[in-house]
C-alpha cells in the first residue's frame, strides 16, 4: 500500500484522511467500528475458551467437564462463537464498507450508541445466565427445554440491536448516493456488504419471530409455541445467520486480495450476480437440519436440498475461482509468470493478512464447502446428521472461513483504524498458520469420529458401555489436540491484538508499516497491476496497458477440487448403499 499524497483542501470536521491509503475516514464510523471490534474480540476470547473446554472433554481419554458443564459450555461456546463474535465484527464491517469505501459520513451517531449498546447489554445477559446455570438449553435451546427468560430478551436485544445497526449501515449508503460521494455503482467490496446486510435482516426477523413468543412462554404468558414450529423458524435464524457470515467473508477475501496484491475482480458483474444469489438462495440449505422432521414433507426436502441449494452452491463456486483468479493475474501482472504457480508462490506469505486470507478460502473450499453440499444432500444427511461429522463441517466453514477471514482483515485494522503498527510482527506472521492448522485438525477429527458414528451433543461416548472402538478414541484425540493448538494460536491473535493496542508504536502521520507487499518485477512489461486504492471509491487502479487474464494456475485449482468433490461425494453414496445392503 502506498502512503497517502497530502491534500492540500481543507477537510471537514467529521472526517480524516488516512495516512496509509488515502482513504477518508469518517470519525463517527471509526468510533463504532473500534468499538464493536474490541467487543466481537472479547466475545471471541469467551468462545475460544469454551472451544478448549469442550476439546478436551470430547477428547475421551481426557474427559474434562462434568455432565451439567459441558451442555452449559456448550451453550456458551455456540452463542459466543457462532452468534456474538461474528455479528459484532460483522457490524463493524457495514460501518466501515458505508463510510470509507463511499467517501461518506455515518448516518446517525444516536442511532450507532443505541445499537451497539443493545447488542453489548443482550450478549451480557445472556453469558450472565448461562454461566449461573439457567440456560443449559444449548445455542438451538430446543422447545420443551426451557431457560431463563432472561437469557431470551438478551437474545431479543442482540437481534435488534443488530437490525438497528444495520438499518444505520443503510440509511448512510442511502445518504452518500443522495449526496453523490461516489461514482457510478458501489465498490464491489461494498455490494458484498450489503448482500450480507439484506441477508442479516431477513436472519434477525426469524429470530424475532421464534424468540418473542419463547419470551412470553418463560414468562408464563402463553402457551408453550408449537416445537416443530419453532425447529423450522429458529433454522431460519440459526443457519442462515451462518450466511451472514459469508458474504461478509467474501467481501473480506476481496478487499484482502486488492490490499496485498493488487487484485481486481476479473468480471464485476458475475461477482455481484453471485452475491444476488446468496439473497435469493442461501436460506435454503437450512433444511438439512429439518430432514427427520415431520412437520415439512418430501417434496419440501428433496427441492431444498437437492435442487435449489445449488444455486447458493454455484454463487460459492464463481466466488472461490474469481478471488484466487483475480490473485492470480495481478502477480502475473507484476512479473510473476514462471509456470503454473509461480505467481502464488511469490504471493505475501509473510503477510498475515494475505495467509490468512488465502488459507480462509481453501478451509471454507475444499473441507467446509465438499462437506456441506455433500452432507447437506437429503438422502446422505440421514447416516450422518446426528453425528459430529456435521460438526466438523460447520467448523470448517465457520471457524475456519469466516472467522480466520476476519482475523486476517485485522491485521488491517488495528494498523489503519487504531493507527498502531503491530508489536512481534514475527509472531503475527505465523498466527494464521497455527490457527489453520490447528481448526484442520480438529474438524479433521471431528470429520472422522463421526464417521465411525460419534454423536455430536453426547458427553460421554461410553456412557451405555464400550461401543466404540480404538479408531474413535484416536480421531476423537486428534479433535483435543487440534483444538489445543487453535486456543493457543487464538490467544495468541487476542494477545497481539490487545498488545499492540496498549503499546503499539504510533503510525500517526505516516504510513503503517508494511507487511510485505509484492514488487513488480522489471520484465513485467508495463503491465503492473499496481492496485492502490483511491479516495471516494475504493476501486483498485486499472494496469497500465491490456494483459491477458492468465488464469492457468486457478483452473488447475479449481479442478483439483472438483475432483477432491466428487470422490467425497461418491464415496458418501457408497456409504449409504452399505447402510442397506442389497442380497
Amino acid at each position: 500500500m502506498n502512503p497517502a499524497t497530502p491534500s492540500t483542501s481543507p477537510l471537514p470536521l467529521w472526517k480524516r484522511i488516512c495516512d496509509t491509503t488515502g482513504l477518508p475516514v469518517c470519525r463517527d464510523a471509526e468510533l463504532f467500528i473500534k468499538l464493536n471490534a474490541v467487543c466481537a474480540v472479547v466475545f471471541l476470547l469467551v468462545g475460544g475458551i469454551g472451544a478448549l473446554l469442550l476439546a478436551l472433554t470430547r477428547w475421551q481419554t481426557v474427559h474434562l467437564l462434568p455432565v451439567e458443564w459441558f451442555y452449559r459450555i456448550v451453550t456458551l461456546h455456540g452463542l459466543n462463537m457462532l452468534i456474538f463474535w461474528i455479528l459484532f465484527f460483522e457490524v463493524a464491517i457495514l460501518y466501515f464498507a458505508g463510510t470509507t469505501l463511499l467517501n461518506a459520513r455515518l448516518y446517525s451517531r444516536k442511532v450507532a450508541w443505541v445499537a451497539f449498546g443493545m447488542m453489548l447489554v443482550g450478549a451480557l445477559l445472556v453469558d450472565v445466565v448461562i454461566l449461573v446455570g439457567q440456560a443449559d438449553v444449548m445455542m438451538t435451546s430446543y422447545l420443551p427445554l426451557l431457560a431463563h427468560p432472561l437469557f431470551y430478551l438478551g437474545i431479543i436485544l442482540v437481534a435488534v440491536g443488530t437490525l438497528t445497526g444495520v438499518f444505520n449501515y443503510f440509511a448512510t449508503i442511502w445518504q452518500a448516493k443522495r449526496q453523490r460521494t461516489y461514482e457510478g455503482s458501489v465498490p464491489l467490496v461494498v455490494f458484498g456488504a450489503t448482500a450480507a446486510a439484506i441477508i442479516a435482516v431477513v436472519t434477525l426477523l426469524h429470530g424475532a419471530i421464534v424468540m418473542i413468543p419463547t419470551f412470553l412462554h418463560s414468562l408464563g404468558l402463553i402457551a408453550q409455541p408449537d416445537p416443530i414450529w419453532y425447529r423450522l423458524i429458529w433454522w431460519g435464524l440459526g443457519h442462515q445467520s451462518q450466511q451472514v457470515n459469508v458474504c461478509a467473508m467474501v467481501s473480506c477475501w476481496y478487499l484482502i486480495g486488492n490490499i496485498t496484491t493488487g487484485a481486481k475482480a476479473l468480471n464485476e458483474t458475475v461477482c455481484r450476480g453471485a452475491f444476488v444469489l446468496y439473497i435469493l438462495f442461501i436460506n435454503l440449505a437450512s433444511a438439512h437440519h429439518l430432514l427427520v422432521d415431520p412437520g415439512v414433507s418430501a417434496t419440501w426436502k428433496i427441492w431444498n436440498t437437492s435442487y435449489a441449494m445449488y444455486l447458493a452452491v454455484l454463487a460459492s463456486m464463481i466466488h472461490g475461482f474469481t478471488v484466487p483468479a483475480s490473485i492470480e493475474v495481478a502477480m502475473r501482472n507484476k512479473g510473476y509468470t514462471k509456470g503454473l504457480f509461480g505467481w502464488l508462490t511469490n504471493a505475501p506469505w509473510q503477510n498475515p493478512a494475505f495467509s490468512g486470507s488465502f488459507l480462509s478460502m481453501c478451509i471454507f473450499g475444499f473441507i467446509g464447502g465438499i462437506t456441506g453440499v455433500t452432507l447437506g444432500t437429503q438422502q446422505i444427511n440421514i447416516i450422518a446428521h446426528n453425528t459430529l461429522r456435521i460438526t466438523g463441517h460447520f467448523h470448517a466453514t465457520v471457524v475456519g472461513g469466516t472467522t480466520l477471514a476476519f482475523m486476517a482483515l485485522t491485521y488491517y485494522v488495528v494498523p489503519l483504524l487504531f493507527r498502531k503498527d503491530f508489536i512481534f510482527r514475527p509472531l503475527a506472521r505465523i498466527q494464521p498458520y497455527l490457527f489453520a492448522g490447528g481448526i484442520l485438525l480438529l474438524s479433521l477429527g471431528m470429520s472422522f469420529a463421526g464417521s465411525l458414528g460419534v454423536a455430536r451433543r453426547s458427553w460421554d461416548i461410553e456412557a451405555t458401555g464400550s461401543v466404540h472402538g480404538p479408531s474413535a478414541h484416536l480421531f476423537l484425540a486428534v479433535l483435543g489436540l487440534g483444538g489445543i493448538l487453535a486456543f493457543a494460536s487464538l490467544l495468541l491473535f487476542v494477545l497481539l491484538t490487545v498488545g499492540t493496542l496498549l503499546f503499539g508504536k504510533s503510525n500517526v502521520g505516516r504510513a503503517m508499516v508494511d507487511w510485505g507487499t509484492p514488487k513488480t518485477l522489471s520484465d513485467a512489461g508495463g503491465h503492473g497491476h499496481g492496485g492502490e486504492v483511491v479516495s471516494g471509491g475504493a476501486r483498485a487502479v486499472s494496469p497500465s496497458g491490456e494483459a491477458a487474464h492468465d488464469t492457468r494456475g486457478t483452473l488447475v485449482l479449481a479442478l483439483v477440487f472438483l475432483a477432491s468433490f466428487a470422490v467425497y461425494y461418491f464415496a458418501n453414496w457408497k456409504a449409504l448403499a452399505d447402510v442397506w445392503p442389497v442380497r
